[in-house]
């Protein structure tokens, strides 16, 4: 079976021609548990969510605030493997039919093998994985195969990022373009940074790849606000808060998620 990379293609043009940004959202697998995580994800997709990103949690996440951290550290003492996270992608995208990426950290997919779990993320009908640490001068064996697997690769730019950088890290992926609205770790925050708007604009002059935004982004007006200059609009931290603040009520926690997701979800079609 090959991989889904059309499908994100397909579904990031059907917002486009729709005059909005798509809503893609992240979850870290195996939180609160595994079944609980394939539950959440779908609630996300059936109540708005375009686009979902399933994270490989990972022991050492340098790049994630305290929220996800804490999932993360959830998921790894209730057992979550890369066999969970494939497990994650495939019933969310057979429940939902929605385009499921992977969000990982290099490190993981090295020790797997980049050939197996390109292979075996393909196989769950995955479209495609986002690697943030994973330099584009070393990324030549997980492009061939991802491209042979039918994955997009998606890389991350950041307001740091020289012009000359993003050219050589957008000549490279394929998907979209994560653009890093700020510097610094995941977690929501109070408003937008300002450096996101310039930043989709210098990705712009680089690619025809759409840019989607992440960072920081927890409610409908600032998914508002991304919406008017991002192809996507992308909320991670929120989601896991919101998971947290109900460990133990599952119905409730699934009712919080939907809740949130139909606000972005306005938000994004609101478009400031």
């Amino acid at each position: 079976m090959s991989g889904n990379a059309h499908l994100l293609d397909a579904r990031l043009a059907a917002t486009r021609d729709e005059g909005r940004a798509a809503l893609i959202g992240y979850f870290p697998a195996g939180f609160p548990t595994l079944d609980g995580g394939i539950r959440a994800v779908t609630a996300m997709v059936e109540a708005g969510c375009d686009i979902v990103e399933i994270g490989l949690p990972h022991s050492d996440p340098v790049l994630d605030g305290p929220v996800i951290q804490t999932a993360d550290d959830i998921a790894l003492r209730g057992g979550i493997r890369i066999a969970g996270v494939l497990r994650t992608v495939r019933e969310v995208h057979a429940a939902t039919g929605a385009p499921v990426l992977c969000m990982t950290y290099w490190n993981p997919v090295d020790r797997y093998g980049p050939e197996r779990f390109a292979a075996e993320l393909a196989e769950a009908g995955g479209a495609g994985c986002i690697l943030p640490d994973l330099p584009v001068e070393e990324s030549e064996a997980w492009r061939k195969a991802a491209e042979q697997h039918g994955l997009a690769t998606v890389f991350v730019v950041a307001p740091s990022s020289a012009d000359a950088r993003i050219a050589t890290v957008t000549a490279a992926g394929s998907g979209f373009v994560y653009a890093a609205s700020l510097m610094g770790v995941t977690g929501t925050r109070a408003s937008v940074s300002r450096d996101a708007a310039d930043l989709v604009r210098r990705v712009r002059a680089t690619t025809e790849l759409p840019v989607c935004v992440g960072l920081g982004v927890s409610n409908a007006v600032q998914a508002s606000e991304v919406a008017v200059f991002a192809d996507g609009v992308i909320v991670g931290s929120a989601f896991v808060q919101r998971v947290l603040e109900h460990m133990d009520d599952e119905e409730a926690r699934l009712a919080e998620l939907r809740l949130l997701t139909a606000d972005l979800a306005r938000g994004v079609r609101a478009r400031g």
